[in-house]
């Protein structure tokens, strides 16, 4: 059996006391697509740092490559490109004076780095615009760019940290239908995160985190069968009483969220028409639908992934607070 290309072992990483990582584990096979799925807070960007060697792990352990991120960073750093959430472009330099650059700090071969050049810009469409200032670019091209400059030493692992954050969905579409081509054709391992439910569905597996914990890995199709059925949330003016009497009668997941009941039933089309008849005065509004991500996450975790600002922001107040007491 082919090693991982990625393997963490009860990973943490402790600020004061704030545990950002709680002892997370998992492993990512070479050519996979795996995905971190979660809220901002959640321990995402936290644990590639740790993976890329940015960050130190308070304990545990990890290797990319066969090699220790904590004994080996070196070998680690020359085996992985990265795109940041935030820009990380010099926007007074071209697109071709930026990748060259990059090319000289990653020790590419002088010889192959007009090569690389042409086909990393090739491959995002950006070939027209190289000696144009990246001040001039758009959102979107500042993003390809920087996927170009990710792989243009060739790595073996590409992290995308919230690769399209911000993005519109044109062209956050646009940006992966370029990562699903070079998985394709140049088998590099891709490690993302994000928290956008629809772009999750582009991996192999996803990691459910919150909270700095893992609750769920599995492929896509396999975790949204742990929804059970399809999802029925009905509005009513007593979501509570609903609830009991839904539960009591039919069974079945059964939960309250937002004043509104939500209900996991197989064959929601026949099952609607039953509940309206059975408490007629209690139904408002019904839909039906069938599982998604943000299904099993709500599911899993208790909340939604939009829930994402106010634990956000609770952690960044809290690590003001320790490094105060500092």
């Amino acid at each position: 059996m082919q090693d991982p290309m990625i393997e963490v072992k009860e990973l943490t990483k402790r600020y004061g006391d704030l545990e950002a990582v709680r002892g997370v584990s998992f492993s990512v096979a070479a050519g996979e697509i795996f995905g971190f799925l979660g809220p901002n807070g959640a321990g995402k960007t936290t644990t590639i740092k740790m993976l890329a060697t940015l960050l130190r792990p308070t304990t545990g352990r990890a290797t990319l490559a066969g090699h220790d991120v904590v004994a080996h960073p070196a070998d680690v750093r020359r085996a992985i490109g990265i795109v940041f959430q935030d820009p990380s472009l010099d926007n007074r330099l071209t697109a071709e004076q930026n990748l060259r650059f990059h090319a000289m700090l990653y020790g590419v071969p002088a010889r192959e780095v007009d090569a690389r050049l042409a086909e990393v810009l090739a491959m995002v469409e950006l070939q027209d615009r190289r000696r144009a200032a990246v001040a001039t670019y758009s959102g979107g091209m500042k993003r390809r760019l920087e996927i170009a400059r990710g792989l243009l030493h060739k790595p073996r692992v590409l992290f995308l940290d919230e690769p399209t954050l911000g993005l519109d969905l044109q062209t956050r579409n646009h940006i992966w239908s370029y990562v699903v081509e070079l998985r394709r054709y140049q088998g590099v391992t891709v490690f993302m995160t994000t928290h956008y439910i629809e772009e999750s569905e582009h991996c192999d597996r996803i990691a459910i985190i919150d909270g700095g914990r893992i609750v769920a890995l599995d492929t896509p199709d396999a975790l949204r069968r742990q929804v059970g059925g399809d999802v029925i949330t009905i509005t009513s003016p007593d979501a509570a009483s609903l609830a009991g009497h839904i539960a009591a009668r039919f069974g079945g997941g059964v939960r309250v969220t937002d004043e509104q009941v939500v209900v996991e039933q197989e064959h929601g089309a026949e099952f609607v028409p039953r509940v309206v008849a059975a408490f007629p005065a209690l139904v408002v509004a019904v839909s039906v639908k069938r599982p998604t991500l943000d299904d099993v996450f709500l599911k899993l975790t208790g909340h939604a992934i939009r829930d994402e600002s106010a634990s956000a922001t609770d952690q960044l107040r809290t690590m003001a607070r320790v490094w105060g007491r500092r």
